[in-house]
């Protein structure tokens, strides 16, 4: 069904449904308008009849409110790319990944040990709809979240997993006296100090190649705050261990940490802790096979465990946000 609703409404069935109103439209129709065949359009119709996106009346198609809802709203369709371009297909290992503890399912995309080092080198449609996913959550977050890290006026900061650099590239527009340290993998390096030189601000960040996964990689230090976004996600609970340990270590006196992350215990909805959740599989099957969407709780223990003591906690940032400040203890 979900391959259905997804072609409902990227072949423009639901959109051309939609267009004609009350009146409403016969398979044949809809064909003719989306140029698919009219079994094509009746096979597809009917599927999102029996999934209430349509009602049937006297031969014809009628667009319902859940429907209209799917062909607009952008969140369902970042999340349809990308279950279908990055997960689909991986998803059939899943049980390998779970009993081998790796991600199985990202051979489908080739040898590679984590969807990160893999980002770089997916087919464009895999990694556009990576990006668009991950970009989508946390930009919504971003801008309320730059404010209260700025509020404190850090002269530097550790972006720790920067990704494309929107974050670096937002914190040091807004401050004209910080500077950035960026760390990850070469491949998300390259592509975020391209666009930070692009935006006229490369001169003010410094890129940092380091494999976090090898607990004896060491972080620079000395820094006012250390930023991790929708990034302990990505690992274990003891890699997540060795990250705090010397994310504390790369703390100035008085710096802080901040972790922003979409944790499933302060969810406001059960559908959306329901839906957070349910992402865990993509990470065990696709993503590094060893990590999941966590509870604060999870996180704030193991911070706890390596001497950070939460300072404040600022929820609903974005759409399901929450901001983790924190301080060595």
């Amino acid at each position: 069904m979900f391959q259905a609703t997804r072609l409902l409404r990227s072949t423009g069935l639901l959109e051309a449904v939609e267009d004609r109103g009350a009146e409403g439209m016969t398979a044949a129709e809809a064909a003719t308008k989306t140029g698919l065949s009219i079994y094509a359009a009746t096979v597809l119709l009917e599927c999102g009849l029996s999934a209430d996106l349509v009602a049937y009346d006297n031969g014809k198609f009628v667009i319902t409110t859940l429907g209209a809802f799917i062909r607009r709203d952008e969140m369902t369709a970042v999340n349809m790319e990308f279950v279908h371009e990055v997960c689909y297909l991986g998803m059939h290992k899943l049980e390998d990944a779970l009993r081998l503890g790796e991600p199985a399912g990202l051979r489908v995309f080739g040898e590679w040990k984590t969807v990160y080092e893999a980002l770089a080198h997916l087919p464009e449609n895999a990694k556009s709809a990576w990006l668009r996913f991950d970009h989508f959550y946390s930009d919504a977050a971003f801008p309320a979240a730059s404010r209260i890290v700025l509020e404190r006026q850090p002269q530097t900061m550790l972006d720790i997993g920067c990704n494309t650099g929107k974050w670096a590239s937002l914190c040091l527009a807004r401050s004209p006296e910080l500077c950035a340290t960026l760390v990850d993998l070469p491949g998300q390096l390259e592509m975020a100090m391209q666009n930070l030189r692009e935006k006229g601000l490369g001169d003010r960040a410094v890129p940092c190649p380091v494999d976090v996964l090898d607990p004896h990689a060491e972080l620079p230090s000395g820094f006012d705050a250390v930023w991790m976004s929708q990034f302990l996600v990505c690992f274990s609970e003891d890699e997540v261990r060795t990250i705090l340990r010397r994310a504390r270590r790369a703390l100035r006196p008085g710096g802080r940490l901040w972790i922003l992350d979409t944790f499933w215990d302060t969810q406001r909805f059960d559908a959306a802790a329901y839906c957070l959740i349910n992402t865990s599989p993509y990470f065990t099957a696709i993503a590094n096979g060893n990590s999941r969407m966590y509870r604060a709780e999870d996180i704030l223990a193991l911070a706890r465990e390596e001497g950070l003591e939460l300072q404040t906690t600022h929820e609903r940032l974005g759409i399901y946000h929450s901001l983790l400040e924190l301080a060595p203890g």
